[in-house]
């Protein structure tokens, strides 16, 4: 979590996007973000909010897409570091 924007990722959770991806959730609103381009796939979030994730994606990508391997296989995540 960051700014308010909580940040999940979830277990074996590969069916509907098909790619590595997140989903952001801020003040009621949600959005599903591709770890690898930082594109919002599914959902709205402000834009700064929305710009905030990107550049957190962007700082973390490669933990990220470690945690997305984990998640898929049903195993726990490790926790990334907020955006300060």
């Amino acid at each position: 979590m960051f700014y308010g924007i909580v940040i999940r990722m979830y277990f074996f959770d590969d069916k509907q996007h098909h790619m590595p991806h997140l989903h952001a959730d801020y003040a009621g609103n949600r959005a599903v973000f591709s770890i690898e381009d930082g594109e919002v796939l599914a959902g709205v979030l402000p834009s700064a909010k929305t710009r905030l994730v990107q550049a957190w994606i962007e700082i973390h990508r490669d933990e990220l897409l470690a945690d997305w391997q984990l998640a898929v296989m049903g195993k726990e995540v490790f926790k990334i570091e907020p955006l300060r």
